[in-house]
């Protein structure tokens, strides 16, 4: 696996480090900030709302510019909504803190390419471990993005100043470790040539399935995740709980990526992102029977498990459906397709599980869990469609 692999690794490690800081801190922050409590979840939603706004921009951008510029900016833009949130929290000031997270989210946004740059950057039979390596990154986040949240809190007069200097930390070291990096000229990663219109690249069944998987898979996890930390504050656990809990989901997320490219190698992606809805849809059952911290570490397992085998073999399957000019244009109209509906999860999560509750919000994800194993049968009566038929002598 070429170096330049393991280096966007370590850029995920650091992206996803400062992610679970904002899970664990921003809807506490919310709630102390806002006018109503239906609003502390507000900054998780401004958030993913500037990834979402990010990732049509950041695709076209990085085709013209190159990755690596591309990430560069993406950690600039990140470093600038860290010191707008460093003002917000010292003036008290919430609508600043919604426009900082924003920013943040754009930063974000550009960062989530990492693992197409390592398909780019790594020789095309090890495609689906070059994701699960760089995706695996996020182990290291698992233990270092709570243990940061945990011991930054406090670390000035004004609560969570100190998680922010810290993920302002995480931005410049990314920005050192890009430095290093040297990946592919635009023109020969994204490539020339006729391009298919993209109304017929979206028609596509392995398109259909991936944006389908990804999408239910990340809008899942996202929901219950983000509703998390309410949950739990609602069932008077105290936020070191939520940090451990919020680890132990981000290591079920990101451990099995070291073994999922294997594993779609030999399976296929098809039984991969199944397996996934099962697993998805058995955190919201443990919902329904245990309120408690127990129920809250192995739903959130499951539900980093699920995620996992949904979204990294929808990655895989994406690159099937585009040709080298078309690459731009696809990853953007699937990032905003995943990244819109996360976004707008992460602003239902605090409304829902104030009037529903825990268990009834997980009630209503079991249904969701089941679309992408249609959109899988789906592509399979398409495929045996297009077969042509030998005649009968």
């Amino acid at each position: 696996m070429p170096l330049t692999v393991s280096l966007l690794s370590l850029c995920q490690a650091l992206l996803v480090s400062g992610n679970i800081l904002l899970i664990a801190v921003s809807p506490l922050i919310g709630a102390q900030l806002a006018p109503s409590p239906t609003w502390s979840t507000a900054p998780v939603a401004t958030q993913w709302l500037g990834l979402m706004c990010a990732t049509i921009p950041a695709s076209l951008i990085m085709a013209r510019l190159g990755r690596r510029r591309g990430f560069m900016l993406g950690n600039l833009l990140g470093l600038a909504g860290v010191a707008l949130a460093l003002k917000a929290l010292t003036d008290g000031a919430f609508p600043a803190f919604l426009v900082a997270t924003w920013l943040i989210g754009i930063g974000i946004g550009f960062g989530q390419l990492y693992r197409f740059a390592a398909v780019e950057a790594a020789p095309a039979a090890l495609r689906d471990r070059a994701i699960g390596l760089v995706m695996g990154g996020g182990v290291l986040a698992a233990f270092f993005g709570p243990w940061l949240a945990r011991h930054s809190r406090e670390l000035a007069e004004v609560p969570f100043l100190g998680s922010f200097l810290g993920l302002g930390a995480l931005y410049l070291l990314a920005l050192g470790v890009l430095t290093l990096i040297r990946l592919p000229a635009p023109a020969s990663s994204h490539g020339e040539g006729e391009a298919r219109p993209l109304a017929e690249i979206l028609r596509q069944p392995s398109f259909v399935v991936a944006v389908t998987a990804a999408l239910i898979g990340y809008g899942v996890m996202n929901l219950a995740m983000t509703a998390t930390p309410l949950a739990m504050a609602d069932a008077a656990l105290p936020f070191d709980q939520v940090a451990t809990t919020i680890q132990w989901h981000v290591v079920a997320m990101f451990l099995p990526s070291f073994v999922t490219g294997r594993l779609t190698a030999r399976f296929g992606a098809s039984r991969m992102i199944a397996a996934g809805c099962g697993l998805l849809a058995g955190s919201a059952l443990i919902a329904q029977l245990d309120a408690g911290v127990a129920g809250f570490h192995a739903g959130l397992i499951l539900l980093g498990l699920g995620w996992n085998f949904t979204f990294l073999p929808a990655t895989g399957l994406l690159t099937e459906a585009y040709r080298p000019a078309e690459k731009a244009r696809t990853q953007a109209a699937n990032e905003f397709l995943v990244f819109s509906t996360v976004a707008l999860t992460a602003l239902a999560a605090g409304p829902l599980v104030d009037a529903l509750g825990w268990p009834r919000l997980n009630a209503l994800l079991l249904p969701l869990c089941l679309l992408p194993v249609l959109a899988l049968a789906w592509r399979r009566l398409a495929s045996r469609r297009r077969v042509p038929q030998i005649p009968s002598q």
